[in-house]
């Protein structure tokens, strides 16, 4: 018997994503968009893709882990660190941390949410 559950997508860089709504307050310059997919949850943790167009937003994120799939840009952390964003990038975002996002060629990444948990680990 086969199981259909192993294989989330067969094509990561063109699986259809769903609009989301960018805050308009959020969008601190350019026209940029956003749209998602979920790809698995199970056991508090989300697996899904997510893309940014061309622009700079800001953002507070949650726990989350995730490799950069196509595109360039960087991320800004409220404490001045600039982390550079491109395909084979691997970031860690924390809960609650405020960052820019600031993004020159559409960027596709795939997300691994952690869930929310008391002690800080890495």
């Amino acid at each position: 018997m086969t199981d259909h559950h192993r294989l989330l997508t067969a094509d990561a860089l063109g699986a259809p994503l769903a609009p989301l709504a960018l805050e308009p307050a959020d969008v601190v310059t350019g026209d940029p968009t956003t749209a998602s997919v979920g790809l698995a949850s199970t056991a508090g943790v989300d697996i899904g893709l997510w893309e940014l167009t061309a622009g700079t937003v800001t953002d507070v994120e949650v726990d989350e882990v995730f490799v950069v799939l196509a595109g360039r840009g960087d991320v800004r952390f409220g404490d001045g660190e600039v982390i550079d964003l491109a395909p084979g990038s691997v970031v860690r975002l924390r809960a609650g941390e405020r960052t820019t996002w600031t993004i020159t060629e559409t960027l596709r990444k795939m997300y691994v949410v952690l869930p929310a948990s008391g002690t800080e680990e890495n």
